[in-house]
């Protein structure tokens, strides 16, 4: 920390002492930013979004996996069962940046598949391999009930991967 000895500079006005104090401060703030170890984010109640999640992949960050690509429908990859359920002419990243998932579970897990199919291609130790998130929409689809845990499921995946 600084010392400060008595001299000229402390016997000047308030004003002076407050502008000297505030240099102080923000140096030794500075000098602490420094240091090595965690740091804290910027705000408060940053949010942060992994890279594996729907908004990561619809945000074009990365290039899609060439087993899927962004122009691929929803119907063409995931079966015609989906294509029962939803457009026909669907694009998977329709699919992923779609934000209307709120109150419709059924657009919850096609989101939420979009994304875990994505990784199951992308990224090694992804606990869903494709086959299986195939599977699991067009079983979810029954029902509401199941398409809203299965679609839970993905996103904890989803938020989970590395």
């Amino acid at each position: 920390m600084f010392v400060l000895a008595r001299g000229p500079l402390m016997e000047r006005s308030g004003s002076h002492r407050r502008i000297l104090g505030l240099v102080l401060l923000l140096f030794s703030t500075l000098a602490g930013a420094t240091r090595d170890g965690p740091q804290m984010p910027g705000f408060l109640y940053a949010r942060t979004r992994g890279r594996c999640t729907p908004q990561y992949w619809s945000s074009r960050r990365e290039s899609w996996p060439k087993m899927v690509p962004e122009t691929s429908t929803v119907s063409n990859v995931f079966s015609s069962l989906a294509y029962e359920r939803y457009r026909y002419d669907l694009t998977l990243l329709d699919a992923a940046s779609g934000d209307d998932d709120v109150d419709n579970a059924y657009v919850a897990l096609l989101k939420q598949s979009t994304a875990a199919l994505l990784n199951s291609y992308a990224r090694k130790g992804y606990p869903y391999a494709s086959w299986e998130v195939k599977n699991l929409l067009i079983q979810a689809l029954v029902s509401q009930e199941a398409a809203a845990l299965q679609a839970l499921r993905f996103m904890q995946a989803n938020q989970n991967c590395g």
